[in-house]
């Protein structure tokens, strides 16, 4: 109850409200969406999906101790892990979702290019965000797309596509 009691304030409070929901949009976004939110009476307006490059590299093969080296072709291979969580918020959940690259200072432009064009061609955006460095400059071109892409879908009906 008093997580409920701490989004209602925080919804009386401000404009938009963001919650954490743990990693993973098989098991984060599904315990914040089937158990708080349907308990809650809650109904999220958009999913911020938060990702990296070392992950995708990881989930394509590479060793830890290789992450911080460019590799397209792995990162190619693990896009796959990336395109079922989004089609996860998308599809199952019937949410929006903005697609967040949680930036590490090995990235290259290269491998970032590819997770935009994956994104974009599964009908999403995805955005760069450097607030470890940066601080919340790092994360304004973030919270600007999550703002256009909840009032772009202000009046569409959003919720869990089977039901």
């Amino acid at each position: 109850r008093v997580l409920f009691r701490s989004t209602r304030a925080a919804l009386k409070l401000a404009d938009y409200v963001v919650t954490e929901a743990g990693f993973g949009a098989d098991l984060g976004a599904e315990k914040f969406i089937d158990f708080k939110c349907l308990k809650a009476g809650l109904a999220p307006r958009a999913a911020v999906l938060v990702m990296t490059v070392r992950a995708l590299k990881y989930h394509g093969g590479v060793k830890r101790e290789a992450l911080g080296q460019e590799d397209v072709a792995a990162l190619e291979r693990g896009l796959v892990n990336l395109e079922r969580h989004y089609r996860n918020i998308t599809e199952h959940y019937g949410l929006p979702c903005v697609v967040c690259i949680n930036h590490f200072t090995a990235d290259t432009d290269a491998e970032i290019a590819l997770i935009v064009r994956k994104v974009e061609s599964l009908g999403g955006r995805a955005v760069v965000a450097r607030h470890w460095a940066q601080g919340g400059a790092g994360a304004e071109a973030l919270a600007q797309a999550v703002v256009e892409t909840v009032t772009a879908n202000r009046d569409r009906q959003i919720g869990r596509a089977h039901v």
